[in-house]
């Protein structure tokens, strides 16, 4: 079962391998002619995952973890090939729903499966020292796509696409070599009464609703300013250079990722999230607000903290879940996340076509601040 972890942490390096990183907003808007219409391909990403969120975590919860990364391997390798085909807007409109499926099918199962290993080797209290270690080879495997990708797309676009296929086979072989665990071996095959029963636990448990509304809003702001950060960095950087903005940030979350547990056994939950709720605005507002050929390299700086708030989130809604749901109430916690995002880029990306890409995002990170106001509620003594 140990295994599970080895190949988790190789799955995560490779579930972002993909070369057209760094470069994919400025390839949407080539196509589609603007950066409003390009951002609306992510939009249908997360919208289309948002759809699938329900289905595939009762299919987690239900069917089996394994064979749900295995959905998710095949659907992330279908989309970069239509995104890589290109063309025109409806072939990017296909890529964005088969890896809004993608996302959909990892959303929840990915955490439930790393969280039933666990439980079964007698290491439940220690996730989050091991979700923080897994996701760190995201933040490295980003960290030398982005340089690369940046190089290859320097030289063309269509063959930082291209290449991202060959990770995304991988994927796919990673996905079968994993191991079911026994956790749930008896499993409901009722569909309704398995969602009625995590709407139940959803609709009681306060806590657990006010730390969806945390990470949705997280999720919405954080990954959408991050997107289109490039749209930004381009116009203080040349595109070769791209990455090396992109580069410190993943560096500076593995380091976060891969301390987050020591972090947030030293400091606690709450310490972590209301100093990097205040501390990186301060940053990349200063960053956007008057912005210099240094700014990019002072925003990428912020992801110090993202590895250790992300896992702590994480880690918190865990502990609210429970056994039998737990793919469901994450798959939940995603979809109001992916509901966000999509809206928020085609908000971005208009606020961008009409007054620039820093002025939107100075948006993103002064709304972001509300997020203060949850976390004092979730950290209320006795809440309930």
């Amino acid at each position: 079962m140990r295994r599970n972890i080895v190949l988790l942490s190789w799955f995560n390096f490779f579930i972002d391998f993909a070369f057209y990183k760094p470069i994919l907003v400025l390839y949407f808007a080539q196509i589609t002619g603007s950066f409003a219409v390009g951002m609306s391909i992510f939009s249908v990403a997360w919208i289309s995952s948002a759809l699938f969120e329900i289905p595939t975590g009762m299919f987690s919860d239900m069917i089996g973890r394994k064979r749900t990364v295995a959905f998710g391997a095949i659907s992330i390798l279908l989309s970069t090939v239509f995104y890589a085909i290109g063309g025109n807007y409806w072939w990017l409109v296909v890529g964005a729903l088969l890896e809004g499926l993608g996302k959909s099918f990892y959303s929840g199962n990915n955490d439930a499966l790393l969280h039933d290993t666990l439980t079964e080797i007698g290491e439940e209290e220690s996730y989050h020292r091991y979700f923080g270690r897994l996701s760190m080879y995201n933040e490295i495997g980003l960290a030398i796509v982005v340089v690369l990708g940046s190089l290859f797309a320097y030289f063309s676009f269509s063959l930082a696409l291209w290449l991202s296929v060959v990770p995304r086979i991988v994927l796919v072989i990673l996905a079968f070599l994993l191991i079911e665990p026994h956790v749930h071996t008896a499993r409901s095959t009722n569909i309704y009464a398995h969602l009625k029963e995590s709407l139940r636990q959803f609709r009681l448990n306060r806590k657990l609703r006010l730390l969806t509304i945390v990470s949705a809003m997280r999720t919405a702001v954080y990954e959408g300013a991050y997107q289109f950060r490039t749209a930004f960095v381009a116009t203080l950087w040349p595109i070769w250079a791209l990455g090396l903005s992109n580069m410190i940030s993943n560096i500076g979350a593995a380091v976060s990722f891969y301390y987050s547990g020591k972090a947030i056994d030293r400091f606690g939950y709450k310490r972590v999230l209301i100093f990097e709720i205040i501390i990186n605005r301060i940053i990349n507002l200063s960053a956007l607000i008057f912005p210099t050929v240094v700014s990019p390299a002072l925003m990428a700086t912020t992801s110090l903290s993202y590895g250790v708030t992300t896992t702590a989130v994480n880690t918190m809604l865990q502990k609210e879940f429970t056994p039998q749901q737990r793919a469901t109430l994450g798959s939940l916690s995603s979809l109001f996340g992916s509901i966000g995002f999509g809206v928020l880029v085609i908000i971005l990306g208009h606020i961008g076509d009409r007054i620039g890409p820093a002025n939107a995002m100075i948006i993103a990170h002064v709304s972001i601040l509300s997020i203060l106001f949850f976390y004092k509620k979730i950290f209320t003594p006795q809440l309930k």
